[in-house]
């Protein structure tokens, strides 16, 4: 199982509306270089009111092995033109280590925070989006005629003054966020890998989107192995049983910002949990963000979270984790983040 974790990532402070860290490019450096001396084997910059892109040009220049990705990119905001000179660079300046992870975020994201546009259903946009990329990237590298014509997007300019050229690693893998069944199946049929996103359960992630996965790699004609299944569980762990207590309270805190949006109700509704859902969505628009946390009940972390103090949390991953995921990205908390000796430890001990 591959082992992932994110790069300058939200923390409790931020879900609760306190604010977002800020971080100089040399903290970025030696973030990027610390991690991957802790044995990972990939590290991911989020866009959560930071750009995802910059900070992997700085972690590629201070790596050496280490995959660097995206997760994810909003990709609307985005032309997929924009998408793709942004992944071919950051390709060729981490000699092939890059990995493309884009989202589709839901409409009042787009329209009302991006000032961007939302055109029909974001499964079968995100689907053109894909099919759009993977022509640029053939005349980037091939020189092949610009000729995709979809009912979302137009790719059929790009004169040898704007191309930016082949690459010695040309093949930049595709990863796409999901929750819902479609998303699994365009997986699938065209990515090399999926995204989980945390507020997907494990039982949800088996049931749901795992069949969903093969039945697009059917479409295909490929093996439901040839995408990455990279699983983020929700995590509860502290040093001691004393501080798991304030540990679950952060995660609730974690959890009611994304349970509070009815893009992922679908989840909620799968576990018979849609009156917290609904609670959590007017809570939210009331800007109440605090109070949050206490919809969320013991047994609901239990079926989103993996739960252990930090003596047992290498064991208790691979237990929920192994023989579902292929990838695992750990989130840390803060505090044993910190601790390079354990955090080197457990990264190796799931390898």
């Amino acid at each position: 199982m591959r082992v992932e974790t994110v790069m300058l990532g939200p923390d409790t402070e931020q879900y609760a509306g306190d604010g977002i860290a800020s971080a100089s490019l040399s903290d970025i450096a030696q973030a990027a270089g610390r991690l991957e001396g802790l044995g990972f084997d990939g590290i991911t910059a989020p866009e959560a009111g930071h750009d995802p892109y910059l900070p992997l040009a700085i972690a590629a220049e201070h790596t050496e092995a280490v995959d660097l990705g995206t997760n994810v990119a909003i990709a609307f905001p985005r032309s997929p033109m924009i998408t793709a000179q942004l992944a071919w660079d950051l390709q060729h300046y981490s000699g092939g280590r890059f990995r493309l992870g884009i989202g589709t975020q839901v409409k009042p994201h787009v329209t009302r925070r991006y000032a961007a546009d939302w055109r029909g259903a974001p499964g079968p946009r995100l689907r053109e989006y894909i099919l759009c990329l993977k022509a640029i990237f053939a005349t980037f590298q091939h020189g092949a005629a610009p000729d995709f014509r979809g009912e979302q997007y137009e790719f059929s300019l790009c004169p040898p003054f704007f191309n930016p050229g082949p690459i010695e690693f040309p093949e930049i893998p595709i990863q796409i966020a999901a929750v819902n069944p479609y998303m699994g199946r365009l997986a699938g049929e065209l990515c090399e890998g999926l995204r989980l996103h945390p507020i997907a359960t494990f039982r949800f992630t088996q049931e749901v989107l795992v069949p969903a996965i093969a039945a697009g790699a059917a479409k295909a004609g490929r093996a439901p192995e040839d995408v990455d299944l990279i699983g983020a569980p929700f995590l509860v762990v502290a040093e001691t049983e004393e501080e798991m207590d304030q540990a679950r309270l952060d995660l609730k805190q974690h959890i009611a910002f994304y349970a509070s949006t009815p893009t992922y109700h679908s989840v909620l509704e799968f576990h018979g949990w849609m009156d917290a859902a609904e609670a959590l969505h007017r809570l939210s628009r009331e800007g109440r963000w605090k109070e949050m946390p206490a919809v969320i009940t013991d047994e609901m972390l239990d079926e989103w979270a993996v739960i252990a103090t930090a003596d047992k949390f290498a064991d208790r991953v691979r237990e929920r984790c192994e023989g579902l995921f292929s990838t695992v990205l750990l989130d840390l908390p803060g505090g044993l983040r910190a601790d390079d000796d354990w955090v080197r430890e457990t990264v190796s001990a799931l390898k």
